[in-house]
């Protein structure tokens, strides 16, 4: 027949009270009427070629607003408009990700206008959407605006369109039982708390973050920081003698500089009174010559009267010249005596100096023997280690024998270890060759189910957490005898039981299907077997009955397979009384149905199934062919299986018990070493100990016998200063005859200056005053050249004090800084050497340091009080985060508590009306990590069971709908948000469910204190408890739409009472 043209699809929506409620909305141009309506709630719907919608208004009533509509009319377009229209993004409804999608097919824009109620003026949002560019026009009240506005608008009025608690699209139903405890939380802080709660949450976690930070920095500063004076604790000892010994070195240093200067001022003192010595000699030359200067006139004038007697005076000049000349010679000779004496004197002084010295060394030598024998009684008043080393090496010989002992027992060991793992390996080749053809098995389950494939490794990794028997997939522990009667196994038994699981007890499969469906979210099968065993029920008739049908077997004679797993088929699946026959019984097929009335038969190629119908008793059979068997073509037989299993298992006890024994021997072999090493780590600091004690007794010992060696070396002063005074009395003596020599000349040449006529006493008293001036002229010389050579000396000394000063060229005062070290010194040279050889002699007793542990030491003291003054203001700032987190959590926690109480006392009131169980919790691992806090559904729908957390994969579809309606429904009275949104989430709940669901909506959304409510849905059960409060908009679509002006409600219901069936 002619199909009728095909008209422009024209969509109206229409609901039961369309005139009433497009009389009783609030116009946009006044201030609106409250009639039930919250500040926000949605007054009107404007939609023009959005989706499937030409153009049409819906009206929705201020509570809750039920709209109806078969599948594919538009009942999800008036939830997208109600999201794109108050500026949600497009991936909060999960379908187009693009917003020119929205637009209805064929048109370039489209635009949905949404009106709000608002008491100071309703608001209305208008947006039209370009196909072309994708962009959007906004506009507020007629007049153009920014999406940001509109954005800033719908925030003022507690809408959030992104909020799964709040708007629930029917794409993201399913994701809600997904989301975290965490993001739940979120979400109902956004949806129902007061405002600040969700900033407080947020703070909280920016608090707790910094603080995390804060004491990780603050244990590492602290830790290294402990670290750094362990160190320098350390090191303390070391600096402490290396700063002692530089406060001796400095006094050394300080020494040598004073030393030159007492030098110089001895030299100085010395010159001092050769100069003066000198001037008196001086003078007294002088006197001399001024005395004399008369007695050479009256010589002058002698001179001229005796010219004539020049002669005779000549011979008597020459006597008085040879005369003179011996009195020189034995005043050289005196002279020379003189100067005999001095050295002798000389070398009496030397004598002292080199006794004292050796008294100094001595001293020294005693002082240093004082400190080794100090130091060697520091290292403590131990007795002698050989005996303690000798205990070790005792040990130490004792543990090499246990060790060679315990290497003994290993080798026997190893090799029994290789004899079993000879016979383990055996029998896994054994085995493996079975397992070969499992494996067929399990590559056949891995191609087709990978999901049980993985679940099976876990369950083959954890079979020790279950308590009764876990079985693995059927088709695996199934064994059929004879692979040619597999097909009819597989036949007859489900593939979703052949990939089932089988488990002994219930709280054993509970346990797997958390681990493997919620925390891996496999899709795998499980089934319990009964509590009473089946394996052994006897079937309906004896097979002896049968075997003239041409029966030769029952299923379950076919295979074999664990007592649990044949006792769930024989429950389940009567494998114990279904037969199986031959070609004989499928000839005569019509005779067995009709005599033998059983329910289901196997012939050679093919599986019966006979009904009789509960109207008429008439008996129904129908036939299908055998496929051939996938699964179960591999046999094993599964005796010599069992006994294999048990020798390996017996051979892997003993391999198991080998490596207990060896790993037995390890430890004792470990723990032999770890003494081993400690004891030698103590003989090596015994050895130290003994070979620094050793060479110290030796330093010791050398100073002693150079000690007795310098005592030895006495020297005899006594008896040097007896010689001496020998010696020089014996040099006087030899003085006397010169001096007397001397005199007998001085004599002869005064005889000779009597012989001289006119000058008899003035020449004797000339003669003696001119020797008298010759010898002060000898001694003033004399002293001239000692000033001479001290002042030499001076300037060396001056130069070199200078020198060792670091004084300026020119600078001859001793500075200010030293003259104040100085005079805390010696002042005498013999001093200074006394305690420069101590000050020497204290520094060579401290050996080892250097100048690198010192600036180590004082570099890591800096960084030490750096870290301390950083570790302070860390702490300090740690302090105020704590206090601020301290005050923040004051502020949310006490609210977000009572906020959960509230809701999870609706939550439990919903399930226990429905005669189950549910619960809401704030749940935190730790109070301190607030990013981790979150809310904790938990639910349960059987009494056999415990309570378990909502998942996407623990509940059934229908189950996690449930729970998530009831939530949302917790929040309804205390909802802040002036709408919430719930598409299609009844889909998937069984009847009852659904209409214990609808009642709590009724009950709840239709209350005194609750906003509006819109709760979409295709389908209604029949006979639901309706309430006046509710407004139902019906969704129609189609080509035979009417128009919304020949729309007769009237007409309709008219109808629909004569359809009725009576």
């Amino acid at each position: 027949m002619d199909l009728p043209q095909k008209r422009k699809r024209i969509s109206y929506e229409l609901t039961n009270s369309q005139t009433s409620s497009r009389e009783a909305a609030p116009s946009s141009s006044t201030n609106g009427q409250a009639g039930g309506f919250v500040e926000g709630s949605i007054l009107r719907i404007t939609m023009r070629n959005f989706l499937t919608y030409d153009h049409s208004e819906v009206f929705p009533g201020p509570k809750l607003n039920m709209i109806v509509g078969a599948n594919g009319t538009g009942k999800s377009s008036i939830v997208c408009a109600i999201c794109l229209g108050l500026a949600g993004k497009t991936a909060v409804l999960g379908r187009g990700d693009k917003v020119g999608l929205y637009v209805k097919r064929g048109c370039s824009k489209g635009s949905v206008e949404i009106e709000l109620y608002r008491a100071s003026g309703n608001l209305i949002i208008t947006r039209e959407i370009q196909v072309e560019n994708n962009q959007s026009t906004w506009m507020l009240n007629k007049k153009h605006t920014s999406q940001k506005a509109v954005e800033e608008a719908v925030k003022e009025l507690h809408i959030q369109v992104g909020n799964l608690c709040q708007f629930l699209p029917q794409e993201k139903v399913g994701e809600f039982a997904k989301m975290s405890k965490i993001e739940l939380l979120e979400a109902t802080e956004k949806s129902v708390g007061p405002p600040e709660m969700y900033e407080f949450h947020c703070e909280l976690k920016t608090f707790r973050s910094k603080e995390r930070d804060l004491e990780n920095v603050c244990k590492e500063k602290a830790n290294f920081l402990e670290k750094a004076r362990q160190r320098n604790e350390r090191n303390k000892l070391d600096v402490e003698r290396y700063y002692m010994k530089k406060r001796h070195l400095d006094r050394i240093q300080m020494l040598e500089k004073k030393k030159p200067w007492v030098e110089y001022e001895t030299a100085r003192k010395e010159l001092e009174g050769v100069k003066k010595e000198r001037e008196e000699m001086k003078k007294k030359l002088k006197s001399l010559k001024e005395a004399q200067e008369p007695l050479l006139r009256k010589i002058r004038s002698v001179e001229s009267q005796l010219q004539p007697i020049e002669q005779q005076m000549k011979e008597l000049t020459a006597g008085i010249r040879d005369a003179t000349q011996k009195c020189k010679q034995k005043h050289d000779q005196l002279e020379y005596r003189n100067k005999e004496v001095d050295d002798i004197r000389q070398d009496l002084s030397l004598k002292q100096t080199e006794e004292a010295d050796r008294q100094k060394r001595i001293g020294h030598t005693q002082l240093m023997i004082k400190d080794l024998q100090k130091e060697l009684q520091n290292m403590g008043s131990m007795e002698d280690v050989t005996p303690q080393i000798e205990a070790v090496n005792a040990e130490l010989r004792k543990i090499q024998e246990e060790k060679a002992k315990l290497e003994g027992e290993m080798s026997d060991l190893r090799r029994d270890k290789d004899e079993a793992f000879g016979e383990l390996n055996r029998l896994q080749n054994r085995q493996r060759s079975l397992d070969d053809m499992m494996k067929v098995k399990e590559d056949k389950l891995r191609t087709r189910f990978r999901d049980t494939y993985t679940a099976l490794k876990w369950l083959r990794d954890n079979r020790d957490r279950f308590e009764g028997n876990v079985y693995e997939p059927m088709m695996l522990v199934i064994n059929v005898r004879d692979s040619r009667h597999a097909k009819y196994i597989e036949s007859h038994i489900p593939l979703n039981d052949l990939r089932a699981f089988v488990f002994q007890r219930q709280e054993d499969m509970e346990k797997f299907m958390t681990e493997v469906r919620d925390t891996q979210r496999l899709r795998v099968n499980t089934v319990i077997a009964p509590e009473e065993s089946c394996s052994r029920r006897p079937p309906s008739r004896p097979l002896e009955t049968l075997k003239p049908y041409g029966f030769f077997s029952y299923l379950r004679e076919l295979f074999d397979a664990p007592e649990e797993v044949m006792s769930y088929l024989c429950y389940q699946y009567k494998v114990n009384d279904v037969p199986v026959g031959t070609e004989k019984t499928k000839s005569m097929i019509e005779m067995v149905i009709r005599e033998l009335q059983m329910r289901m038969i196997y012939t050679a190629e093919e599986k019966y199934t006979v009904k009789k119908s509960n109207y008429s008793s008439n008996v129904v059979s129908s036939n299908s062919a055998l496929r051939p068997s996938q699964f179960l073509t591999m046999t094993v037989d599964a005796d010599e299986r069992r006994q294999l299993e048990e020798q390996l298992r017996a051979a892997q006890r003993q391999v198991q018990s080998i490596d207990q024994r060896m790993a037995a021997i390890r430890e004792q072999q470990a723990k032999l070493d770890r003494r081993d090493n400690e004891l030698r780590a103590n003989k090596k600091k015994l050895s130290e100990l003994k070979g620094k004690k050793r060479q110290l007794e030796q330093k010791i010992s050398t100073k002693q016998d150079s000690l007795r060696q310098m005592e030895q070396n006495e020297i005899n002063l006594q008896a040097i200063e007896e010689e001496t005074n020998a010696k020089i009395a014996a040099v006087n003596n030899k003085k006397v005859a010169i001096m007397e020599e001397y005199l007998g000349h001085m004599q002869s040449m005064l005889s000779y200056l009597l012989l001289i006529k006119y000058s008899s006493s003035t020449d004797d008293s000339r003669t003696v005053r001119t020797c008298v001036c010759v010898f002060a002229q000898v001694v003033y010389t004399k002293l001239d050249q000692v000033k001479n050579n001290l002042l030499t000396t001076c300037k060396t000394l001056m130069r070199r004090a200078s020198e060792i000063c670091n004084m300026t060229p020119g600078e001859t005062a001793v500075p200010e800084e030293l003259h104040q070290a100085f005079s805390q010194l010696p002042d005498t040279l013999d001093e200074i050497d006394a305690m420069l050889n101590e000050e020497k002699t204290r520094a060579e007793c401290f050996t080892g340091l250097s100048d690198a542990v010192v600036e180590e030491y004082n570099r890591r003291e800096r960084e030490i009080q750096n870290m301390e003054k950083e570790l302070d203001d860390k702490t300090n700032a740690l302090t105020t985060y704590r206090q601020n987190i301290a005050e923040a959590k004051e502020r949310w926690h006490l609210n977000l508590k009572q906020l959960v109480d509230q809701i999870n006392e609706r939550f439990s009131d919903f399930f226990r009306s429905m005669q189950c169980a549910g619960e809401v919790d704030l749940h935190s691992e730790n109070e301190e990590e607030y990013d981790k806090y979150g809310i904790r559904i938990r639910v349960k729908f059987r009494s056999s069971t415990q309570l378990h957390e909502l998942t996407p994969h623990h509940q059934s579809g229908g189950e996690r709908s449930v729970s998530t309606m009831l939530y949302l429904m917790s929040l309804q009275e205390l909802n802040r948000c002036p709408f919430r949104v719930v598409d299609e989430i009844n889909q998937g709940m069984d009847p009852v469910n659904e209409r214990r669901v609808f009642d709590i909506v009724v009950r709840t959304a239709c209350g005194v204190n609750t906003s509006q409510y819109f709760f979409i849905t295709p389908k209604l059960l029949h006979y639901l408890k309706y309430a006046e409060q509710m407004t139902i908009l019906c969704v129609h679509n189609g080509p035979y739409m009417l128009p919304p002006h020949k729309w007769s409600e009237k007409a309709f219901i008219r109808r629909a009472k004569r359809r009725q069936i009576p």
